[in-house]
């Protein structure tokens, strides 16, 4: 079977679904010796992908068509006739925006949520738009859709109206070679020496996006937290600049406790888990998410979680984290406060965590992503 896999929505892999599709392409490496993988990869995105170049087919894509337009255009236009050209049984796209209406292959898509049904506001109107409407259209043609999670499932199930005999539930995976415990204590030396965090902090880990990555309340729910405590303790936020950043900066700058909280900006890959490690807790107060990586990362490092439950993730951390209403500042603060204050339940959550992250797992991923190609290819290709 010859698979392809669209690349180009990675955002020089600074992005969630640049995480599932570098740690899927990972997985399947053992597949390259069955069958032939050609991935579409942006020219500059390339050097992301050089642990595949021995067995997997590498296509250069212009830098021309990066921007998001172009980007839709081009996998209407010009990805299905490269489909015939490299003689394509099954083409994966891994983002619901980039779905394609007609290829001479099977098609198959992973839709990570369907967040324009679920926040207003969530993007500018012409992404609400192709979300709410032209992806709909397209969620119907495709031979098979992966979901990232039981809650994406039944969305795309209830807002695109998709037959769920058509919908996969694939959990996204871990690597725990990357994620584990290691050695909390020279975490924090390293956070001290290369951050200069050197007092106990609570994590955050999601891009600055207002209002849908809920940074404000929990900035002011750390403000509450520091000036009825008068605790030591630090909030040390981490991702890349979005829409709404400036809105969030603003709530940093304001804040009486401004010195004891953090802007990390995009953390590197290879940073990420020292920052689990070193950290005191992790919060993730997020509004709605499809799946939620971070918490289960968290979790592997031995990080205890207090998490929100909007979208699918009650259904991702189960009963392993402490949960929060998102959108209850005093609720944020007071699990704050316990965190910061209970040494016994943060060893609580930490086994607890620590337990459930080990259900995640990439190679099951990858298995499960493999029978959804083979299950694609058996249709036949889609009629144009």
């Amino acid at each position: 079977m010859n698979i392809g896999l669209s690349t180009s929505v990675i955002q020089r892999g600074r992005s969630g679904v640049a995480q599932y599709v570098l740690a899927l392409v990972r997985a399947l490496l053992p597949q390259a010796g069955r069958h032939r993988f050609t991935l579409f990869v942006l020219e500059e995105d390339i050097p992301l992908f050089a642990f595949a170049l021995q067995d997997m087919t590498l296509v250069p894509v212009s830098e021309h068509v990066r921007p998001p337009v172009r980007d839709i255009m081009w996998h209407q236009t010009v990805l299905p006739r490269l489909a015939a050209r490299h003689g394509l049984d099954v083409l994966h796209v891994p983002s619901y925006r980039r779905m394609l209406r007609a290829a001479p292959c099977a098609l198959v898509a992973t839709i990570h949520d369907l967040a324009p049904f679920q926040l207003a506001g969530k993007y500018d109107w012409p992404r609400m738009f192709y979300g709410r409407v032209v992806a709909r259209r397209l969620a119907r043609r495709q031979d098979r859709i992966i979901a990232v999670s039981r809650t994406t499932a039944r969305d795309i199930e209830r807002f695109f109206q998709v037959p769920p005999e058509k919908i996969e539930a694939i959990p996204n995976g871990l690597d725990h070679a990357r994620f584990n415990p290691g050695r909390a204590g020279a975490a924090r030396v390293w956070a001290a020496e290369r951050q200069g965090v050197t007092k106990p902090f609570f994590l955050y880990v999601a891009r600055l996006e207002h209002p849908g990555k809920n940074h404000v309340r929990l900035i002011e729910a750390f403000n509450r937290f520091k000036a009825a405590t008068r605790s030591d303790w630090q909030l040390v936020l981490g991702g890349s600049d979005w829409r709404g950043a400036e809105i969030i900066h603003e709530a940093v700058r304001r804040s009486p406790w401004t010195g004891d909280i953090r802007c990390l900006g995009f953390v590197a890959d290879a940073d990420l888990p020292n920052w689990y490690r070193a950290a005191g807790a992790f919060v993730f107060p997020s509004l709605f998410e499809g799946f939620g990586l971070p918490p289960i990362e968290a979790m592997a490092c031995g990080c205890p979680v207090v998490c929100s439950t909007r979208g699918a993730l009650g259904e991702v951390v189960g009963e392993a984290a402490a949960t929060v209403d998102p959108e209850d500042i005093a609720g944020l603060e007071q699990q704050l406060t316990r965190l910061a204050g209970d040494g016994a339940w943060r060893a609580t959550l930490r086994a607890a965590g620590y337990r459930h992250a080990q259900g995640f797992d990439w190679g099951k991923t990858a298995a499960a992503t493999m029978r959804t190609y083979e299950c694609a290819a058996a249709l036949g290709c889609q009629a144009g």
